[in-house]
Parts: C-alpha cells; sequence; structure tokens
C-alpha cells in the first residue's frame, strides 16, 4: 500500500489469527497476545478556558540563497563576464565605423569641391583672369601699368634719412674671419 500499511480489514470479516494461546470472550475467541487491527480513536485539542489564545510559535525561516539560486547566479555572472569583451569589441568597432563614414564624406566633399574648381579652370574666360592676375599677362595691344611698392615710402614722408640695412649674417661671417686673419699676421 502507498502508505505504508498492510491490507485493510474489510469490516464484518471474522478472520482471527490463532496462533498460539486464544482467549474466549463472550462469543467470540481472540488470540492472546494479539492487538486488535483497530484505528485509536482521535486525540482531541484542549482550549485552556481563560488563558487567552494559543500561543504560536516561529517557525525557522528558510534559508534566503538555496543552492538552486546560487548556481544559477554564477551562471548568469559567467554569462555576464563572457559577453563583456565581445561587447566592447562591438561597440568599438560601431564607433570605428562611425569614423571612418564621417572621413568618407569629408573626403566626398573635397572631390565635389575639386572638380568644381576643375571646371572652373577648363573655361577660357575664368583661365585667362587668373594668367592676367597671377603671372601678369597682357592681351596684345593692352597697355599695363604694374606698381611696386616703394621700400622708402615711410622715410620719405618723415623727412629723415633711411635706416641702413643690416648686414647679410654670411658677410659679417666673413668679415670676423678677414679681422681674424689681419691680426694673425700682425
Amino acid at each position: 500500500m502507498p502508505s505504508g500499511q498492510g491490507p485493510s480489514r474489510r469490516p464484518g470479516s471474522s478472520r482471527v489469527r490463532t496462533t498460539g494461546a486464544t482467549r474466549t470472550t463472550g462469543a467470540t475467541r481472540v488470540p492472546v497476545g494479539s492487538r486488535t487491527r483497530s484505528r485509536p480513536a482521535p486525540t482531541r485539542r484542549t482550549v485552556n478556558v481563560g488563558t487567552g489564545p494559543a500561543k504560536r510559535t516561529a517557525a525557522p525561516r528558510p534559508r534566503a540563497l538555496t543552492g538552486r539560486a546560487t548556481v544559477l547566479i554564477v551562471v548568469f555572472v559567467a554569462l555576464a563576464l563572457a559577453y563583456t569583451y565581445p561587447l566592447r569589441v562591438y561597440l568599438a568597432q560601431e564607433s570605428q565605423i562611425a569614423q571612418l563614414e564621417a572621413d568618407q564624406a569629408a573626403e566626398k566633399k573635397v572631390i565635389a569641391d575639386k572638380q568644381v574648381q576643375l571646371q572652373k579652370w577648363k573655361d577660357p574666360e575664368y583661365l585667362r583672369a587668373q594668367a592676367r592676375e597671377k603671372l601678369f599677362y597682357v592681351r596684345p595691344g593692352d597697355r599695363t601699368l604694374l606698381v611696386l611698392p616703394n621700400p622708402n615710402a615711410a622715410a620719405s614722408t618723415t623727412g629723415s634719412q633711411p635706416a641702413a640695412p643690416p648686414d647679410r649674417w654670411y658677410d659679417t661671417l666673413w668679415n670676423s674671419v678677414r679681422a681674424a686673419d689681419e691680426e694673425s699676421q700682425n
């Protein structure tokens, strides 16, 4: 039986074990030293009248962290540690890709500017204007007037003599070598 008890007796069966001595009580024979198979009477709870409500006892608290919970936490920590490095690499690659895309957009802008400039240089009028401005080219029959800056303009307006330009460094060096040579010959 699942409850661990032997087979139960049916009510009204008159089977009686007869091993050993028997005792006669009334009309039935009961073996001596044998137990009756009846269940004991259920016990009743007694309530103490006048002492107040029953006292409750505190049940022991279960452990806060069971073995399964500990294993589960260890597995989660291991997974978190396993995924941190690939996640860091992924984020670094994403930022590198964004930087390269920004560099590529800047280079495309430079290329577009250079193409616009190339289109300008293909225009003959722009080419002539640049030749006149930068190389001082003149069309046949045109007269040019070239104004050069006067280096003594500041001195002529004040009325004083212009200061002598300083000697070049190599002239100063050469003069000092000559002076040293003349002293050694004397």
